[in-house]
């Protein structure tokens, strides 16, 4: 499309995790581009929306190549809304610390979707959070709504065409591009009542997990939760000012708080679907203090959303939970568990332990111990590796 290599070439990915290899921009959010560009154009303000922009390439390609105004967006992830605005200000596209003069954040609901004509959405990895997002346009947006989703196509299956037809009454499969492919729908579907949040238990488990499309683990325990699970109340077990981090369906958050009544229990996460599932699976518990708000001066859980520890004063936590992700969007790269790892050091209290979960392939002791410090093995199967490490 012309004219979006150049802009795309004036992106970062900052403050997202960066590397050489990953960019903020691809051939999807370019081919998503051209395959609506007539839709774009003949959009009214506040007629587009976006969904799933990693670092606002969308958004920002269709207000500067196809003069959109009023576009509407939704990230799941914290850091993918803070690069937008980032890239806005480098763009001079009237950005400001609540986002654009051109571009709004929403959450995934009614003011996100009502009246759209037009949609973009960068294909999420998980068939549960495209059926959320198939499901929030055909409920809210206008009945002639056209949906343009672009993937990777080594990352799109025939399930994502079955999802999108569970809601929409025509999608079809655009051709190839530079390794990339835009599925398009039209005629949404009556929504029927919402099929998130989903709830699940376990045995392990003495209350229910709540997950919505883009919870990692869905509403289930994950293994590597599980085996930190089985040694809990060693970690710590006088420390009363606690984080999990990355936070998820909100198990290990709802564990420590129901083990410990007394407990102050910040649950911290950049994506809103963890948020989202945390919040409930602590309600339908009985441990939610509060959610969206930086007081925790009462014991509980206190769901934020925040970049790695933002909302966390320095010094505060006497114990870290961290079941760390290895990948940024589809991308399997250490380097994001490595990012969260250091910061725990400023938030972690002197003889604050941090509790880690991982792959055991992944061998991060070297770096705990650089970072925290004395580090020992606490429990090892043939898949994770539990790690205490105190920091002096």
């Amino acid at each position: 499309m012309s004219g979006a290599p150049e802009l795309f070439a004036r992106l970062s990915r900052e403050p997202d995790f960066t590397a050489d290899e990953l960019l903020a921009a691809d051939a999807t959010d370019e081919l998503l581009l051209a395959t609506a560009a007539d839709e774009i154009r003949g959009a009214e303000s506040g007629e587009l929306v976006v969904i799933g922009d990693r670092h606002g390439a969308l958004a920002l390609g269709a207000i500067e190549l196809l003069g959109a105004r009023g576009v509407r967006v939704f990230q799941d992830p914290l850091l993918g809304e803070l690069a937008l605005r980032a890239n806005a200000a480098r763009l001079g596209t009237g950005a400001s610390e609540s986002g654009g003069t051109e571009f709004r954040s929403h959450p995934l609901d009614a003011a996100l979707l009502r009246d759209a004509r037009c949609v973009l959405v960068q294909l999420p990895r998980g068939l549960d959070a495209l059926a959320e997002i198939a499901w929030s346009i055909a409920r809210w947006a206008r009945p002639d709504v056209r949906v343009f989703a672009g993937g990777r196509v080594k990352h799109m299956t025939r399930a994502m065409n079955e999802v999108l037809g569970q809601y929409f009454d025509d999608v079809t499969a655009g051709l190839g591009w530079r390794k990339s492919r835009v599925l398009a729908a039209r005629g949404p579907r009556p929504a029927g009542d919402a099929p998130f949040p989903r709830w699940g238990g376990d045995p392990d488990l003495d209350f229910r997990l709540a997950a919505f499309g883009a919870t990692f683990g869905g509403p289930t325990l994950d293994h590597g939760s599980r085996l930190l699970l089985k040694d809990l109340e060693s970690a710590a077990p006088a420390a009363r000012r606690i984080v999990d981090l990355g936070c998820g369906n909100g198990v290990l958050a709802t564990a420590v708080a129901r083990s410990r009544p007394d407990a102050r229990v910040i649950a911290t996460d950049q994506s809103a679907a963890a948020v989202a599932a945390t919040t409930r699976t602590a309600e339908a518990a009985g441990v939610l203090q509060s959610a969206g708000g930086t007081d925790v001066g009462t014991a509980g859980v206190h769901v934020m959303r925040a970049d790695a520890l933002a909302g966390v004063p320095d010094g505060w936590a006497e114990l870290i939970l961290l079941n760390p992700p290895f990948h940024t969007g589809a991308t399997v790269h250490a380097g994001v568990a490595h990012r969260l790892i250091s910061a725990c050091a400023r938030a972690l209290a002197p003889g604050g332990e941090l509790r880690l979960v991982f792959n055991s392939h992944l061998q991060y002791r070297g770096l705990v111990e650089r970072v925290i410090g004395p580090t020992r093995q606490i429990a090892r199967d043939r898949t994770f590796t539990v790690l205490a490490a105190t920091r002096p």
